[in-house]
Parts: C-alpha cells; sequence; structure tokens
C-alpha cells in the first residue's frame, strides 16, 4: 500500500473510531433512535469509501506490477474475490 493511500486510510479510521465514540456517547445518553441510525449510517458510508480505497490499491498494485501490461486470470480473480468478499 502507497504511504499516501496507507496515511489517508488510517486517518479515515481514526475519523470513523471518534465517529463511534460518539454514537456510543448518543445511546449511553439516551438521544432519539432516529439520531443514532442516520450516524450508523454515516460510519457505515465511511468504511465503505475506505474498502473500496483498499480495493483500487489492490488492483491498482496488481494490474500495474507487471512489466508488460498484461493481466493474469489469478490476478483477476483475486480482485474479483475480494469485491464479492466486500460487497457481501
Amino acid at each position: 500500500m502507497s504511504k499516501s493511500i496507507k496515511d489517508d486510510v488510517l486517518l479515515r479510521l481514526k475519523t470513523i473510531k471518534g465517529h463511534i465514540a460518539g454514537i456510543e456517547k448518543m445511546v449511553e445518553e439516551d438521544k432519539g433512535c432516529s439520531n443514532i441510525l442516520l450516524q450508523i449510517a454515516a460510519v457505515r458510508a465511511s468504511l465503505e469509501k475506505v474498502g473500496l480505497s483498499i480495493i483500487n490499491e489492490h488492483a491498482e498494485q496488481c494490474f500495474l506490477s507487471n512489466e508488460d501490461g498484461k493481466i493474469t486470470y489469478e490476478e483477476l480473480q483475486s480482485v474479483v474475490d475480494l469485491l464479492v468478499k466486500f460487497l457481501k
């Protein structure tokens, strides 16, 4: 993983971690269910962005690492498998 992607992923994860702590506090303080669910949806969306960023980085590493520019079936299948697992 490139340093810039790694830094971005770590920053996003730290933000998500703080957001989850905020949701936990909302539950402890008996905030409204709709507000809590809205915040959970925001965290899910953030996690999806992080996951897609990681998948994109993996795909680039697989596809651009070949000097001849050709993609093997195994490399393609690796990316497809990750997408399938992530989207379940």
